[in-house]
């Protein structure tokens, strides 16, 4: 891949997942780097400034946890970690608060399990709550909830957490800030041959062969988790960047357009992605009938299915699951992802969404169906 194709990239990525971490966060466990996190801070700021939607994912609770303890030593015993991070974890979000607040940006803290994006309810939820942070022009900071994890449940790394935090808000890139300047063909610190990865197809099997072991005493990951991060990040659209985390700039300089760590490129566009899934999908939980109106609108005007267009609703499905989108013949004209369960659905057929509150007790999306999860039928 050119250095062109690369720069377009990053350059047109209006949407990215930074994941910083623990070796950078801590300053390799000697305590909260209060400078490098200003520092990325002030950079994620220059990205809000030009129009671009941030999403933090930081390590460090544990090791925090660990320095403010004294122990010298990451703990075994899962009590224990739970200890450190709930510990750690009243320090990391103070130093993010305060040092985003100091270049004009509010914090939100969001801490998830792997039961959190398990879950489809709860999977939407955590979207939900994330897109409507970056809407109100707030800097979501999310960590594993390691306070409450068990071996279970638990992402294993935060690598794994970034990626799907990418694939959660539909992210179009995913930038790695670790301890190394990306990835190479051999350990570097082991290998002398050992030569730098500048781009590559995220999922290449070749590059988990390149890759080895946890490179960090602090951290749970290495350079595998960011190379099975990336290919987890690509089935949505994603492409990754994996790069020193205290490179100038790194930041600013990756959404200018210049070549800076290593670039797994995803090979399916987002969009494509995600409607190609809803056209697969073989099982269907239910359908929805709409009138000659919405018809028009959705197959001619692009626009998303709003609850006052259908005149029917059929089956038992949940908020998150594909219907059919029929026409008052019954042919199925479209499919997508319901915003409202069946039961919902019924109570909101053919109203406005200023009468949903009093129909539901609440007001969530306008939309039935958004134009994003919706695929026509051929």
């Amino acid at each position: 891949m050119t250095k062109k194709f690369a720069s377009v990239v990053l350059r047109d990525a209006k949407r990215i997942v930074v994941k910083v971490g623990s070796s950078l966060v801590t300053n390799e466990g000697r305590g909260l780097d209060e400078a490098a996190i200003g520092e990325w801070c002030r950079q994620i700021a220059l990205l809000v400034q030009g129009k671009r939607e941030v999403i933090m994912v930081s390590s460090g609770a544990v090791a925090e946890g660990m320095k403010r303890l004294g122990w010298a030593t990451r703990p075994h015993l899962i009590h224990e970690l739970q200890a450190a991070a709930a510990v750690g974890q009243m320090g990391l979000a103070q130093m993010y608060e305060t040092k985003l607040r100091e270049n004009g940006l509010g914090s939100a803290q969001v801490l998830l399990t792997h039961a959190d994006l398990a879950d489809r309810e709860r999977y939407l939820n955590a979207r939900s709550t994330l897109l409507t942070l970056l809407k109100l022009g707030v800097l979501p900071v999310i960590n594993e909830n390691d306070t409450v994890v068990n071996d279970e449940i638990k992402f294993g790394d935060n690598d794994t957490l970034g990626a799907l935090v990418a694939n959660l808000v539909e992210a179009d890139a995913l930038v790695i800030l670790t301890d190394q300047k990306g990835l190479f063909t051999a350990d570097p610190r082991k290998e002398a041959s050992a030569t730098f990865v500048h781009e590559a197809k995220a999922g290449d099997p070749a590059l988990e062969a390149m890759a080895g072991g946890a490179g960090s005493s602090l951290g749970r990951g290495g350079m595998i988790t960011k190379i099975l991060a990336a290919k987890r990040a690509a089935g949505s659209g994603a492409s990754t960047v994996i790069a020193w985390g205290r490179e100038p700039d790194a930041l600013v300089r990756l959404v200018q357009g210049e070549s800076i760590g290593t670039l797994l490129v995803a090979q399916t566009q987002k969009t494509q992605a995600r409607k190609q899934w809803i056209a697969d999908h073989l099982q269907l939980r239910g359908s929805v009938t709409v009138d000659g109106g919405a018809v028009v609108k959705l197959r001619d005007e692009g626009k998303s299915l709003l609850p006052i267009g259908m005149t029917a609703v059929a089956g038992d499905f949940s908020r998150g699951d594909v219907i059919a989108i029929r026409a008052a013949d019954g042919t199925e004209m479209a499919r997508g992802l319901a915003n409202y369960a069946a039961i919902e659905a019924r109570l909101i057929c053919r109203k406005s969404s200023t009468e949903f509150e009093k129909l539901l007790g609440y007001a969530a999306e306008p939309e039935m169906v958004h134009r994003d999860n919706l695929v026509l039928s051929r």
